[in-house]
């Protein structure tokens, strides 16, 4: 990576839309300083952004797989496409979600621990999010049998040794025996409890809050309806403001009426855009294997071949522009979803911002969101068009 990149004339995304042009500094992978027309000292590389939107890189906190590999192969040979393809959708950091097996070896859990922080050329693995075990078998959706099971101590220490410090994040089914335990137990170690295929109540999952839940895992997928005499979980939801949620935003796996009934209720600080991506996301359209089975990717949409819903092939990009379109929100909000609020559910002080001192995991948009050029700890990863310049360098150093 550079030592020092100054990208020029761009526009910040949280700035007013009459702001004027600024630059910024990155020095040692991290954002050094902000302003216009900052001098590029000698030896400084420059990026002339062309009045580009800049926006902190995109954090999916749910995703499977991308360039054809899997979580579930695990192997280091997977995890490095998966890496290398998200930044072409803006992508800079994902959480590696997976499941636990009962029937074979989980040596992927392990394989993916240990590469948390490692450099894979691309974005950034900052963690594990673990679909299960603990889910209700009713509300599996996608998931195989073979993944789930009934709540457990035992079960739990075993996957903390797999994972070590690197899970961030397990969805839970609340309303199973056993359970709420298990949800104060994550909660008091840091890691994320996360509500999700379940069929719980509106008391069960209030208990289930009480006791640590503070996310949920692909709202409206795999739970409970609402109904005005049993209201479900989306009631007691919507009532505890400190709860966020996911949201799949591609107006298949959720309806757009439901999105925007969605923005209302939680508001945009509350919402997480997902893709819930699988392998298929960088891929042609076609058939492919995901956990086993076969299923076909098709419009951004993957399928078992029963019609089951498995997950997207689209990046995270995409949800990001729908929930502008679905929403009718600004492309600021709809940017925090996918940069500020998942890096504060993470508790990632120096990532989801563009603050001096942050990261510089940045992505470039055009006036629509389309991604023009990503970078993660300032090197560019990703750019859209050949007519992009090679990044230049700067004045010549002094002579010796």
């Amino acid at each position: 990576m550079p030592e020092r990149l100054l990208i020029r004339n761009c526009r910040l995304y949280d700035a007013p839309e009459d702001s004027p042009l600024v630059d910024v500094l990155i020095e040692g992978g991290r954002i050094a300083e902000i302003g216009e027309r900052l001098p590029p000292d000698r030896g400084t590389q420059l990026l002339d952004a062309g009045g580009w939107l800049l926006a902190p890189g995109f954090i999916d906190v749910h995703i499977q797989g991308a360039g054809g590999a899997d979580v579930l192969d695990g192997t280091p040979e997977a995890l490095a496409p998966i890496a290398s393809t998200l930044p072409r959708f803006g992508t800079t950091s994902f959480l590696a979600t997976t499941a636990e097996h009962y029937d074979k070896p989980n040596r992927h859990l392990h394989v993916a621990a240990d590469l948390v922080g490692k450099d894979l050329g691309g974005a950034h693995l900052v963690g594990i999010h673990l679909e299960g075990p603990f889910i209700n078998k009713e509300k599996r959706g996608g998931m195989s049998p073979s993944c789930i099971g009934p709540p457990s101590a035992k079960t739990l220490q075993e996957i903390f040794q797999l994972t070590g410090d690197g899970l961030k994040m397990m969805t839970i089914a609340p309303e199973l025996e056993g359970a709420l335990p298990i949800i104060a137990q994550l909660a008091e170690v840091g890691v994320v409890a996360s509500f999700g295929h379940s069929a719980a109540t509106y008391e069960q999952t209030a208990r289930a809050i009480a006791a640590g839940i503070r996310h949920v895992t692909h709202l409206f997928n795999a739970m409970a309806p609402f109904h005005h005499r049993e209201p479900g979980p989306l009631a007691a939801i919507v009532e505890h403001e400190h709860v966020t949620a996911q949201l799949i935003a591609d107006g298949v796996h959720v309806h757009p009426a439901a999105l925007r009934m969605a923005w209302r209720l939680l508001g945009p600080q509350r919402l997480i855009a997902i893709t819930d991506g699988i392998q298929a996301i960088g891929l042609p359209e076609g058939r492919y294997v995901y956990n086993g089975r076969e299923y076909e990717s098709r419009d951004g949409t993957a399928r078992y071949l029963d019609g089951t819903l498995i997950g997207t092939a689209i990046g995270l990009d995409t949800f990001v522009r729908r929930l502008r379109q679905f929403c009718g929100c600004s492309l600021r909000q709809a940017i925090d979803t996918a940069t500020r609020n998942p890096a504060l559910l993470l508790g990632l002080a120096h990532k989801g911002s563009l603050d001096v001192g942050c990261d510089a995991d940045l992505v470039l948009l055009d006036h629509t969101g389309e991604v023009q050029v990503t970078l993660v700890a300032g090197t560019t990863r990703y750019r859209r068009d050949e007519w992009w310049p090679q990044i230049a360098p700067g004045p010549p150093k002094a002579g010796r």
